[in-house]
């Protein structure tokens, strides 16, 4: 096996990492190419790029779990030389120029499938999940078929994706559309507070509950994003994260990424009670 073939394995392997489908033949031609994502309505959902010349270098995507961009290199053993990371800091710079301008397309792409479905869909009078969360109101989600649609806007106001849920509680990203940053409104301008939280249902009891606008990031690693876009539009607000108290989960990490955005926007964390342990 030459140094081309071993790195070929290890980009798969790696692709498969990420919950990507590695095709048969990897194009190492220094270009963004398509492939598919683990998973049902996977087709397409994903993009690598790799360099195969010199030290192979590239990088790949899943578009449906809103990571971004996973930069790869090919494992020699060692340090690279100075011409050799020259050249690697070349392709890096090649690549970050074929991702944004692939991205760019895609966002777009996604942008005017989420303004499509939107349209199309009807207001929500009722649904399952709504009655199983022991909500009142849809609060701005639609219908779209037997989904609820709930929309993740900017901070202008613009839709640049969806997140659907069925009547058994799935919940699923509309694919490629930009997710962070982005945020479903609820409950109008803020007035003296705005609750930044993860969830759709979260954030509908905690309006219904005190009438305070929300801001849902619709998960924990979109908080500190949201929560800094709120900052810029309302620098003198009082902005309350409720955290998801993930104790049963190690790190906590609904509790510790709603600290850290409160941290960084000087802001307050608000946390469920559980009420007291019992044996």
């Amino acid at each position: 096996m030459n140094d081309l073939s071993r790195a070929l394995v290890q980009f798969k392997t790696a692709m498969v990492s990420r919950g990507l489908v590695a095709p048969m033949e990897i194009i190492a031609d220094g270009r963004i190419h398509r492939c598919d994502a683990e998973g049902k309505h996977g087709r397409g959902d994903g993009a690598y790029l790799l360099h195969g010349d010199g030290i192979p270098a590239g990088g790949f995507e899943n578009h449906r779990d809103g990571l971004g961009w996973q930069p790869w290199r090919a494992d020699i053993g060692r340090k690279l030389m100075p011409a050799e990371e020259a050249s690697h800091r070349a392709k890096v710079d090649s690549a970050r120029r074929e991702r944004d301008a692939e991205d760019a397309r895609i966002k777009a792409e996604a942008r005017e499938r989420a303004a499509r479905l939107w349209a199309e869909s009807i207001p929500c009078s009722g649904h399952a999940y709504l009655d199983a969360k022991g909500l009142s109101s849809a609060h701005g989600a639609r219908l779209h078929g037997d989904k609820l649609l709930i929309p993740l806007r900017d901070e202008t106001g613009v839709l640049h994706s969806l997140q659907t849920i069925d009547v058994d509680g799935n919940k699923r990203f509309l694919p490629a559309g930009r997710i962070r940053g982005c945020f479903c409104p609820i409950g109008g301008m803020p007035d003296g507070a705005l609750v930044v939280c993860e969830g759709f249902a979260t954030a509908c009891s905690i309006y219904e509950a005190t009438g305070l606008a929300v801001a849902v990031a619709l998960n924990a690693g979109n908080l500190l994003p949201v929560a800094q876009a709120m900052r810029a539009r309302f620098p003198d607000l009082k902005i309350i994260i409720a955290a998801d108290d993930d104790h049963q989960t190690p790190g906590n990490p609904g509790l510790t990424k709603a600290t850290q955005a409160a941290r960084t926007i000087r802001g307050y964390v608000a946390t469920p009670d559980f009420g007291r342990a019992t044996a």
